[in-house]
């Protein structure tokens, strides 16, 4: 498939995505919100599959794994309840955060993926920041879930000095941003994902159940 067909296939999907949104926000439009993401994640997932050159193998298995997927997500809106929707919804998002900081890993550590300049260091900085939100939002969408579920307490979690520590934790993050971008090391990486872990953690547990 041509890049020009693949960039807009991907306009497109975009578009649908940002009417998803819209349609959501109101549920008299809700079902026509959930038609048109559905109809924009078709779309981006077959060009990007189209458009990039993998082997019959590469392809098979990405199939494999939507309709695995696929069938999953079919079991869970069938079987949860409506009141479960909020928790079903966090642990999902968890899965899309933890998608990203593999998405990032991926990129950084592939032999094949060669940039030199300041196309480096964007891609550098894009790495550090995918995985940093990926990893904020995976833990704590992890805890919102199970606030909503009552596996962890509703209650909000006021540490003294809390402000104090995620401006800390911020601040060591952008040294750790500085540190990786200046030498592509991988310790800084790990590091900052542990601590945007705890941060994402720290971040929901002070936030009440009803919130």
């Amino acid at each position: 498939m041509s890049t020009g067909f693949v960039s807009v296939a991907y306009v497109l999907a975009s578009v649908l995505f940002i009417l998803s949104l819209g349609g959501l926000s109101h549920q008299e439009s809700a079902r026509r919100g959930n038609l048109f993401g559905i109809a924009g994640i078709i779309i981006a997932v077959g060009a990007t599959i189209a458009g990039v050159n993998m082997g019959i193998g590469s392809t098979s298995t990405i199939v494999l794994a939507l309709v695995i997927g696929a069938v999953i997500g079919l079991f869970l809106a069938n079987k949860v309840e409506m009141t479960q929707m909020p928790q079903l919804v966090a642990l999902l998002h968890s899965f899309v955060g933890l998608a990203a900081v593999l998405v990032g890993f991926a990129g950084h550590l592939d032999p094949l993926i060669k940039t030199v300049g300041s196309e480096h260091t964007i891609k550098m900085v894009e790495i550090f920041l995918g995985i940093f939100i990926g990893a904020i939002t995976f833990t704590g969408s992890l805890i919102a879930c199970g606030k909503l579920q009552g596996l962890v307490s509703s209650s909000a979690l006021t540490l003294p000095g809390r402000h104090a520590m995620n401006l800390l934790a911020l601040g060591l993050v952008v040294a750790l941003g500085s540190w990786f971008i200046s030498t592509d090391s991988l310790m800084p990486l790990i590091i900052m994902t542990i601590v945007a872990s705890v941060l994402g953690v720290h971040l929901i547990l002070a936030i009440g159940g009803a919130d």
